[in-house]
């Protein structure tokens, strides 16, 4: 079966990963979503890239690619999502691309640790935020560079700098030659593209810091409201598809469930509105950073409507809320119900 990317904007190029194409532990490279503010339209020579580290640092260091590729290897299973994800099955309606729940994916990423480039460069006292600048052109009349900062912490612990994505040299579509990538954190923070990292002192002051990419309500100011940073715990139902009739008696659930750096404990399906609940089985690999998939076993007694909803908990006994809380750019919505699917039965 021949799987599309569903397209939401050809400028800059956004587009989600269909449904089926999530019931894989590993998304397929040809089918992980894409998300960008800007474009990166041809590819750099690897013999003339270099990445500078620099700024609150004691000893300002450039790195040529053949250089990264001779530092400590590392690999990690990560899934990382567009913070806008779901944003098209909040019931109030907000601003964005409209993604439903095809802006996730799950890949095997290879690559060097952050704090290793940052060891060599060495932070002095001074430093808090670590940023990240792409060399992706803007877009639009404001022409306004996609910048942002993560904390020093999360930098120095869980941050991957990846060269490959799924066994292969990491694509131009997702950041080749290099690409941010703070495991368990919102797309956001992942920078494409990757040539210059600078160390301040503070959290870096822009347009995609400041008033994009981050939880706030109408008339409050951006600013005012906290950044997005790591995935909220979250489940999604991949088979069947809302709007599916199926056929009476055994029907297979299928679906994802993840949540930054906690890891998923259970998941409990309900397939009458939320009045009983279930376990669902885990399948397939467990990995801190990577979605848990899990499937559900329902017979199917009778014919009729059904609303099938899926909830996660993890490993601190925390669920995922029933609904999502708004705000005005429809972030992290992981609310139990706007995730519900409805089929029928015949």
């Amino acid at each position: 079966m021949e799987r599309k990317l569903s397209v939401l904007t050809e400028k800059p190029f956004n587009a989600q990963t269909p449904p089926e194409a999530l019931r894989s532990w590993i998304t397929a490279n040809a089918v992980f979503f894409c998300r960008n503010q800007s474009a990166m339209n041809s590819i750099v020579s690897l013999a003339d890239w270099r990445i500078t580290l620099r700024g609150e640092v004691e000893h300002p260091v450039e790195f040529a690619f053949d250089e990264i590729l001779h530092m400590p290897r590392a690999i990690a299973a990560n899934t990382f999502e567009c913070s806008g994800n779901g944003r098209a099955l909040l019931t109030e309606k907000a601003s964005g691309n409209p993604w439903t729940i095809g802006g996730v994916g799950n890949a095997i990423w290879g690559g060097v640790w952050l704090k290793d480039l940052l060891e060599v460069a060495r932070p002095n006292q001074n430093a808090r935020h670590v940023v990240f600048e792409g060399m992706d052109e803007p877009l639009g009349s404001a022409k306004i560079k996609f910048i942002r900062s993560i904390p020093l912490e999360k930098a120095m612990t869980s941050t991957l700098l990846a060269y490959e994505m799924n066994g292969d040299p990491l694509p131009l579509e997702h950041g080749f030659p290099l690409r941010a990538l703070p495991l368990g954190w919102f797309g956001a923070n992942c920078t494409k593209w990757l040539n210059q990292i600078t160390v301040l002192d503070r959290p870096y002051a822009g347009h995609y810091m400041d008033r994009v990419y981050r939880f706030f309500q109408k008339g409050q100011d951006p600013l005012s409201g906290p950044p997005v940073t790591e995935i909220p715990l979250k489940c999604i139902i991949t088979q069947p598809v809302p709007g599916e009739t199926l056929p009476f008696g055994r029907i297979i659930v299928l679906g994802a469930a993840y949540g930054g750096d906690s890891p998923i404990a259970e998941v409990n399906v309900s397939v009458d509105s939320g009045e009983t609940w279930a376990p669902a089985a885990f399948i397939g690999p467990h990995e801190i950073h990577a979605w848990r998939q899990w499937q559900f076993v329902w017979e199917a007694k009778r014919k009729g409507r059904f609303s099938i909803l899926a909830r996660a908990t993890d490993s601190q006994g925390n669920h995922q809320p029933m609904n999502a809380q708004w705000n005005v750019l429809g972030y992290g919505n992981n609310g139990v119900r706007e995730h519900a699917v409805t089929v029928n039965v015949s």
